[in-house]
Order: structure tokens, then sequence, then C-alpha cells
């Protein structure tokens, strides 16, 4: 009996140890498996014109820089006009204005599907509940035919349709809630519509004119850029930051610019909202009762056309003549100066960070 419950022992310790060293070897020789070439990184979708539209990737340490990688992946165009991306779980949507929408492995960038009925010049996507939410403009000159449609994610297929005001852009999801800017499209509108997710009850907010970006900030607040009616319109109105509490969908604070100022692009980062005007980037705490007088970078003598903000650093395109292929600039926060340039595609004018 002795010698059995020592053969039991041996055993035992045997198996114990055989075991840590397995697991011991396992984790050294099987590092974590990569979920394709595009995991980390930075891509710029490019709207694209006499070429067709594209998406360039640059990887997070600046090493490795890819344009055309849709067509690169798939032998195929993403089409005229790329206007922008979306991300949920591990796809991407492409948005295309020739009334289609890639849908692409977001790591990989291997296509796995179009939504390609039911729009209506597409802009923005948004996702909510397992559906996703696109505004589309309709016909730009029929100001009633407006509205987002409604995907099944499973089946790429638009299942229903939200009218909304003329011009929805960009869109953003909150709790059970939608909300849309209204730039106007070929005209301009002045409202973001908030809609409930439940039974796609369609409320406004009225703001100054041509909403456009939005974002979250830490207060918990939908802060709008409004850019107003440039003076080519004969119609020249100011622009402003508002700023919408939630929890009553009600304008809180309006911060006006200056007459003939019309910023474009804005993005948050480190409780701070950065926008620009005129070539220069400036920065408006959450807490600021005002605009800022100076500007923070001079971005110098580029034609900007699309921005981003991550950590310490600030990415804009600059589309150049709109001919040429564009680049992407990057820009240190903390010294203010240019790090990197990376050319990329035609008319770049979206950054997204993967």
């Amino acid at each position: 009996m002795k010698n059995v419950f020592k053969f039991l022992t041996l055993v035992l310790v045997f198996g114990f140890l055989t075991t840590s060293c397995s697991s011991d070897d396992d984790h050294s020789v099987n590092p974590p498996v990569s979920l394709g070439a595009y995991e980390n990184g930075i891509f710029v979708s490019a709207e694209g014109g006499t070429l067709s539209g594209s998406v360039s990737y640059i990887s997070n340490d600046f090493s490795t820089t890819e344009n055309n990688v849709f067509f690169n992946v798939n032998s195929e165009d993403l089409g005229t006009y790329v206007q922008s991306m979306g991300f949920n779980n591990n796809n991407a949507y492409i948005v295309v204005d020739s009334n289609i929408i890639h849908v692409v492995d977001r790591n990989t960038f291997e296509k796995e599907g179009a939504i390609s009925t039911g729009l209506m010049l597409p802009r923005f996507i948004a996702f909510a509940g397992g559906k996703g939410y696109v505004t589309n403009w309709g016909d730009p000159t029929d100001p009633s035919d407006d509205y987002i449609a409604v995907v099944d994610l499973s089946t790429h297929a638009v299942t229903n349709t939200i009218p909304v005001g003329e011009g929805p852009e960009q869109i953003i999801s909150v709790g059970n809630k939608l909300y849309v800017s209204h730039k106007g499209g070929y005209n301009s509108n002045n409202i973001v519509s908030v809609i409930n997710i439940s039974d796609s009850a369609v409320t406004t907010i009225t703001v100054n004119d041509v909403p456009n970006n939005m974002i979250i900030n830490s207060l918990g607040q939908l802060v709008v850029l409004c850019e107003g009616n440039a003076a080519w319109t004969g119609n020249e109105t100011s622009a402003s930051i508002s700023k919408i509490d939630l929890s009553s969908n009600t304008v809180v604070q309006t911060l006006s610019f200056a007459d003939g100022v019309h910023p474009s692009g804005m993005d948050y980062a480190n409780g701070k909202v950065y926008y620009q005007s005129n070539n220069e980037v400036f920065e408006l705490n959450d807490s600021a009762s005002s605009l800022p007088s100076t500007s923070f970078i001079n971005l110098g003598a580029i034609s900007t056309y699309g921005m981003a903000v991550k950590d310490d650093k600030l990415y804009v395109t600059d589309a150049k003549d709109f001919v040429s292929l564009s680049d992407l600039v990057v820009f240190d926060l903390n010294t203010k100066s240019i790090i990197n340039t990376f050319e990329v595609g035609l008319i770049a004018s979206k950054i997204y960070f993967n």
C-alpha cells in the first residue's frame, strides 16, 4: 500500500511540473494573434474625383504606410465620392456618394458585403441596438425628401426610413437616441434632429446656421460646431459653438464667432475641443465661457480639409490644389511642430483611429 501511495504522489508531482512548464512554454512561444495587417493604426479616407475614392493606412508608429488599401485587398474601386467611415464591432462601413456602403473587416479590409439599395446620397453612419443609421440627402434639389436609412446589419438591407429635415449630415448615438446635425445639403439649415430609437419619433433643436461636427464633452454635453452661412451665399450669418444639455435637449450655451469667421473641422481630446479656422487650430476648455482669442497652432500655407486629435498629436489633411494627391500632416501638440507628412489619396477629408 505504501508503494501505491508513493507512486500516486510521484505521478501528481510530475503532472504538476509538466503542466507548469507547458504553460510557461506556451506563453513564450505563442504571442497574441494579430487580427490583421490593419489592426492598429490610422485610416485616412479620400473623396476622390478624377480618381476613385480611397482609404490609406498609416501604422501607429508611422513605420508602415499603404495607399488604396481597399483596392489592394479586394481588387475593386470604392467609387466616388467617399464621404465617411463608421466602425461597429469588427467591421468598418465605408460610405460612398454613389449610393453604396462597402462593409469590410476593419483589421484585414476584406470585403464582407455592401449596402447597395435604399440609399440616396448617403453621408454618415451610426450604430445602435444592432442596427445602422445612415443620413441621406435624397435629391439635393428637393428639401423634403431627406431621411435616415435604418439598416439590418446582419443582412445589409435597409428595412426602414425615418424622414428628417433638409441636409442631414453627421449622426451620433447617445443612449436610446440619435442626434443628427443638419448642415443643409445644397442649401443651409439650422437644426439638430433628435430621434428616439424605440419609436423613430423625431424632435428638433434649433441652433445657428450650418451645424456640422458634433462631439460629446466630459460634462456629457453635445457640442455642435455651426459654421454659419459664408459670404459667397449672399446671406452671411454668424458661426458658433453650441452646447446642448442631453437631459433636456436644450441649448445651454452659445459661443459666437466674430463676423466673417467660419470655422470648419472639430475634434475632442484631453478634455478640450479643437477646431480650425483660417488655417489656425484653437483649443477650447469645457468650462470656458468665451472663445479663445489666440490660436494654439498655425497650420501654415496648406489647404486644410480634415483634422483629428488623438493623445498628443494633431492630424490634418492637406488637399493641396484638389487635383493632386493629398498629404496627411502630423503635428506634435507639445512642440506645435510637424513631425511627419504622408502622401495619401485624392481630396483626403477624414481621419480615423483603428
